[in-house]
This record gives structure tokens, C-alpha cells and sequence, in this order.
């Protein structure tokens, strides 16, 4: 995809603020995750509301709340891992670039790193061009630690925040209704919209069809719902 076609879709597409902090395909996987957790946790909210009620369903609501904030904090520390190990793994291509003895050896390894991805879109001369030319401006650069950046801990607290609110929409229906088992299963429900506008929202960062998508988050989402309803969810 173009990068004025990404420009585009970051200002217009689902959320776009958030795609500021962390890319599409990482918000996507936290906000899946946080989801499907949720929804295990209200799938098996029947044997908890048939013992104890009203209450009791609250109560899982709210150990599905603290166990997706623990996962929230848990993800944003893997961001922060990510990150770093990213950054290490090109600093540590950046001084092998420079301990080589020649432009050329510099090129070769940076066409071994790099050709199959970039082989689709430019030829054999191109790739050779932006080789020497990368590596000669690395080669005249000093090495610089990796540290971690501002913006690093700003997608931390993105990816942790996507876990943890993902629980919230499953928690209105208990406030507001007074029947647990409806309760119970009008968050199913929500849950499952709220699949659905994740597949429609997302689908705009690829070249699928938003409807399919979210048709296909929908019954993934209700699949799950068919299956633990039976076994007593």
C-alpha cells in the first residue's frame, strides 16, 4: 500500500487517533484479544447467574474487568519488549554494516537482509542502488544506543488501554438491566456487534470488503457463543 494511501485511511479509517501510536494490524490483535477474553468470561456467566443471580454475574463482570486490566499492563510491557528488541536487531545490523571492509560487502549484506521484500517492487539495479546508498550514509554515521522514545511509551499505554477497554461494553448491560440472564445475553450481543464493527472498521486498512469482514468477525464471534452455550456457557 502507498504511504499517501495509509496517510489517507489514518485520517478517515475506524478510531484514527489511534492509529497514531500503533499500527492497524497491532490495534486490530489487542482489541481481538480483549474481546474474545470478555466474551469467555459472559459465556460462562449462566452457571454464576443460575447459583447466584444478579450479583454473582456482576461479580464475573468485574473479574473479567481486573483480569483484562492485568492483560493490559501485561501487553504494554510486551510493547515496550517489542520495541526495544526491533531497535537492537537494526543497531545490531548497523554496526555489522560497519565492520565490514567495503561499500560493496555493506550492499551484499543489505541485499541479503532485504531483496525478498523489496524484490516485488523494484528490480536487481534499483535494489543495488538503495544498498549502497543506505549503506554508505550508515557506514558514515556512529552507532547510537537504543533507548526507549517517547513515542514507544505512548503505544504502550495505547495496546494496554485497548485490552482493558474492550471489557467496558459488556458491563453496560448489567448496569442498566435488572434481569441477569437478559443482562447476560444482551452483552453477548454487544460483544458481538462490537466484533463486527472491528472487522467493518479494520477491513478499510486492506483491500477486503468491510461487510465481509465484519460478516466474518460476526460468525467467528457467534460460532463461539454456539459452541459454549451447549457446555453450560
Amino acid at each position: 500500500m502507498a504511504e499517501r494511501e495509509l496517510v489517507e485511511l489514518r485520517k478517515s479509517g475506524f478510531v484514527p487517533w489511534l492509529h497514531k501510536f500503533i499500527d492497524p494490524a497491532t490495534s486490530l490483535s489487542e482489541i481481538l484479544f480483549g474481546l474474545i477474553m470478555t466474551l469467555t468470561f459472559t459465556l460462562g456467566a449462566a452457571i454464576v447467574v443460575q447459583d447466584e443471580g444478579r450479583d454473582g454475574a456482576r461479580e464475573l463482570l468485574v473479574a473479567a474487568l481486573g483480569c483484562n486490566i492485568a492483560w493490559g499492563i501485561i501487553d504494554a510491557c510486551f510493547y515496550l519488549i517489542t520495541s526495544t528488541f526491533e531497535r537492537e536487531q537494526f543497531r545490531r545490523l548497523g554496526r555489522r554494516l560497519r565492520e565490514v571492509p567495503d561499500l560493496a560487502a555493506a550492499s551484499a549484506l543489505l541485499a541479503s537482509r532485504f531483496d525478498e521484500a523489496l524484490s516485488p517492487a523494484l528490480d536487481a539495479g534499483e535494489r543495488e542502488t538503495l544498498y549502497r546508498r543506505l549503506a554508505q550514509n550508515i557506514r558514515a554515521q556512529p552507532g547510537t544506543p537504543t533507548r526507549l522514545r517517547g513515542e514507544d511509551w505512548s503505544g504502550a499505554i495505547a495496546s494496554g488501554l485497548l485490552v482493558i477497554l474492550t471489557t467496558l461494553p459488556a458491563a453496560i448491560p448489567f448496569a442498566l438491566i435488572d434481569n441477569a440472564y437478559i443482562a447476560m445475553r444482551t452483552s453477548n450481543a454487544v460483544l458481538l456487534l462490537t466484533l463486527f464493527a472491528t472487522g467493518y472498521g479494520w477491513a478499510r486498512y486492506t483491500t477486503m470488503r468491510p461487510w465481509l469482514v465484519g460478516t466474518v468477525f460476526l460468525l467467528g464471534g457467534l460460532a463461539l457463543v454456539l459452541i459454549a452455550i451447549p457446555l453450560g456457557g
